[in-house]
């Protein structure tokens, strides 16, 4: 089953600008296409065409940082026939709109996307630690809880923090409004090795869904690990890591249909 969920995600990777439909998709895994949406959606935690919009949203983002296309143009290239809606989706997601993520990207990601606060009457509070994987020395940890499986719109709480080998720091989301959340990380990490030439790579953790209720305490770790073939492209438009997430897509797989090392923007 694993090949079969492996040649579907290369599918999307690859003809992501297509309208591609769930038989098409479906047929690369060489499955019925609602035993497939049923293991597809139990690898991924999403449905294919969820995947495949992620997909799209993440490449909109990787050539509105590394290309002079315009916005038009770039909806167009990731499969979108409606300007507006892309624009809307785009926005929904990475919360800038298209213009903004590429200033934000041109000003060095120095600012969250800017927007509407949540009133939260009802919160509690998630907290725990979070470690590094072996072979990695420090890291620098974007830490939130999510509506959905996928890194995507405002956060209901985040924050940053720096992980070191051999330690587990500490970390703390508060006035987490009431409801079920994803807890999600993603890191750039320094390598233990010495050399000069190593890069630095990224990292992601994942929790499942934490109840929250109100002044409620939740405690939660997270286990920072090597990118998985399933897993989702980070949407939400990250500070400071944003950069050396793009940067490393650009540099190590350059093309249209190429997929990131972190599948994040």
């Amino acid at each position: 089953m694993n090949s079969a969920i492996r040649n579907a995600i290369a599918r999307i990777w690859k003809d992501y600008s297509e309208p591609l439909s769930l038989d098409e998709i479906a047929k690369s895994a060489i499955l019925s296409r609602f035993h497939f949406s049923r293991v597809f959606r139990a690898a991924t935690r999403v449905s294919p065409g969820r995947y495949l919009s992620a997909v799209r949203i993440y490449q909109a983002k990787r050539l509105l940082a590394t290309t002079s296309l315009s916005v038009t143009d770039i909806s167009l290239a990731v499969g979108y026939n409606s300007l507006g809606s892309f624009t809307n989706h785009f926005t929904d997601s990475v919360g800038a709109s298209p213009s903004r993520f590429r200033r934000m990207w041109r000003e060095g990601m120095r600012a969250t996307p800017k927007t509407e606060s949540r009133p939260a009457p009802e919160s509690g509070t998630v907290s725990g630690t979070v470690s590094l994987p072996p072979g990695y020395a420090t890291a620098r940890v974007y830490i939130g809880a999510f509506e959905t499986p996928i890194i995507q719109r405002q956060p209901a709480s985040w924050t940053v923090v720096e992980a070191k080998a051999g330690t587990k720091a500490r970390y703390c989301l508060p006035e987490v409004s009431s409801g079920q959340w994803y807890i999600r990380a993603v890191a750039t990490a320094d390598s233990a090795d010495p050399e000069p030439w190593t890069r630095r790579a990224l990292l992601l953790g994942d929790v499942d869904p934490v109840t929250v209720t109100d002044r409620s305490t939740s405690i939660v770790g997270i286990a920072l690990r090597p990118r998985r073939m399933t897993d989702l492209p980070v949407l939400y438009a990250i500070p400071d890591l944003e950069a050396q997430s793009l940067g490393h897509a650009a540099r190590s797989r350059p093309g249209r249909s190429a997929e990131p090392a972190l599948g994040r923007g």
